[in-house]
This record gives structure tokens, sequence and C-alpha cells, in this order.
């Protein structure tokens, strides 16, 4: 049984992506902004393999990458600004503390 702040983490076999029973906040406005970016992004990447299934020169290749790097950097930052804006002030107000040392990981898997 979880005691109260405590979560469970569920691992997607198949993506490698592990999900807390926690959710956000996000407005209807910000989640949509964030799934326009994404829809964009997730357009960019399959001309990514479009190019390279056309045998595209590498630089020109490299530069869509570097394009592509760059949208998820700033979908990252977006989301981590809310983020702090509002679960990690909740959490702190309510006493846990933890949610630093949860951030400070956070942040340095951003920054790899």
């Amino acid at each position: 049984m979880k005691e109260s702040g405590e979560q469970s983490i569920h691992s997607d076999h198949h993506s490698g992506i592990e999900h807390s029973d926690r959710q956000s906040h996000h407005s209807e406005k910000e989640k949509k902004n964030l799934i326009t970016r994404l829809n964009r992004i997730e357009g960019q990447i399959r001309g990514v393999k479009g190019m390279i299934e056309k045998d595209t020169y590498c630089d020109d290749v490299l530069n869509q990458i570097a394009a592509v790097q760059s949208a998820l950097n700033s979908v990252g930052r977006l989301l981590l600004e809310n983020h702090m804006k509002s679960c990690v002030i909740e959490r702190i107000e309510q006493g846990e503390h933890e949610v630093i040392d949860e951030m400070l990981v956070t942040i340095k898997k951003l920054m790899k």
C-alpha cells in the first residue's frame, strides 16, 4: 500500500519509458501548444527518415537533426518551466522536499 506522497512507477516495455502515477497540471492551452510542437517534431523526424532513405547529403541530414534536437529542447524547457511553477511548488508547499532531488536528476538528464 502506498503512503501519502509516494508514487509507483510503471515501465512501458515497448518504449523503455517509465511512467509514474502522478499527473501534471497542464491547462488545455498549454497541452495544445505542447501537442502542436510535438506533432511538428514528429513530422521533422519523418522528414529525416525520408532524407536518409533518399540518400540525402549527410550535412543536410545532420542540419535537420540539429533542428529536431533544438525543437525537442524547446519543448523540454517549456515543460520544465511549467513543472517548476506548478507541481514542484505544490509539492514543496506540502512538505515533499525530495522533489528538489527529483528535479536535479531530471535537469541532469535534460542537459546531456
